[in-house]
């Protein structure tokens, strides 16, 4: 990933049960938070989901730890509007007006992703969460949701939502393989393919565990695009959503399939590479010499000129001398016929 590429400046909402941001990954990653459940505590996350999905954004670089949010400078707005058993999609226990206020507080805020990782199996009596998802994409916010896990003989694979709603970005859950998650829905509201078996995340107070889930794979996602908004100042939110898709790695069953959407995400492509009809990401300044490149030259050059002439200096001194004593010791010697001195 490209060291400029980190969230910074970005804010994510992020609707779930909650962020505990006494984990040490996540202290300073809240900005606000509202709580439509009266908790009144952004650190009480119950069944640590929202943590998790938070920490996959946002988790703060750590020397003494290989864990990090994909966009650990960007920072979480969370809204509590869950606390359902984490890796089920159950709907939500806030009512519709409670779900479209959180979405109209994010963007309020300041959000430019949304992550929502969790599902409504039915659109009725969601008209209001749905307006607001409308009225923020139209404000050049990114919506990003899980499509759910209820591909199963049970469940039978019903629409999600918001999922399958238009402009929302659908994502499904592969295994460390690129294989689908057998579980992960299919239809043409899955829009791309992201890790989510065995996902490394953050737990509620302190350490780590392993998830998986549609849940854990919908945050890599808003993560890179919070990645694509910091990278490329200016761009909109349509173009986000192009540039994800457009650089997502080939998937089983091609472009667009019902299981895989447009393929597998990947982040540094994503930040990257230049798609058609977009503009490459502004290269970092390199920065200005301090020493005039030309003077350094001739600087270098004066001194070896320099360092020549003191050795031929010496040199010559040497030499020199080497006359003086000779000019000294050769009469005495041409007198004692060249014998030592004291021989008769």
């Amino acid at each position: 990933m490209p060291a400029d590429a980190t969230g910074k400046g970005i804010l994510v909402g992020v609707l779930d049960s909650g962020v505990d941001d006494d984990h040490p990954q996540l202290q300073g990653q809240v900005a606000d938070f509202i709580d439509p459940l009266k908790h009144q505590s952004k650190v009480d996350d119950l069944c640590g989901h929202g943590t998790a999905v938070a920490g996959l954004i946002a988790g703060k670089k750590r020397n003494d730890v290989a864990f990090r949010g994909l966009a650990f400078d960007a920072k979480i707005l969370s809204a509590r509007v869950s606390e359902q058993v984490p890796g089920h999609d159950d709907e939500a226990p806030v009512t519709d007006a409670e779900m479209a206020a959180a979405v109209r507080w994010a963007v309020d805020k300041g959000a430019k992703v949304i992550n929502i990782s969790f599902v409504y199996v039915s659109a009725v009596g969601r008209d209001l969460f749905k307006k607001a998802i409308e009225d923020a994409i139209s404000r050049d916010v990114v919506i990003v949701a899980a499509v759910g896990n209820n591909n199963t003989a049970e469940r039978k694979n019903p629409t999600p939502y918001p999922a399958a709603w238009p402009g929302v970005v659908g994502v499904a859950a592969i295994a460390s393989n690129g294989d689908l998650l057998p579980a992960s829905g299919v239809g043409d509201f899955v829009d791309i393919a992201a890790p989510g078996k065995d996902v490394l995340v953050p737990k509620p107070i302190g350490g780590y565990g392993f998830d998986a889930g549609t849940s854990f794979a919908s945050p890599l996602v808003a993560a890179t695009a919070a990645l694509i908004f910091q990278r490329f100042p200016g761009i909109k939110a349509k173009e986000v959503i192009r540039r994800l898709l457009a650089t997502a790695d080939p998937a089983p069953g091609g472009r667009r399939s019902e299981g895989y959407g447009a393929g597998l995400l990947n982040p540094v492509r994503a930040v990257t590479e230049v798609i058609d009809d977009a503009a490459p990401a502004r290269a970092r300044a390199l920065q200005a010499p301090t020493i005039d490149p030309v003077q350094a030259r001739a600087a270098a050059e004066e001194a070896r000129i320099r360092e020549q002439a003191l050795w031929f200096s010496a040199i010559g001194i040497v030499a020199a001398l080497l006359a003086v004593a000779l000019m000294v010791a050769l009469p005495a010697g041409i007198r004692r016929k060249w014998r030592p001195a004291g021989e008769r």
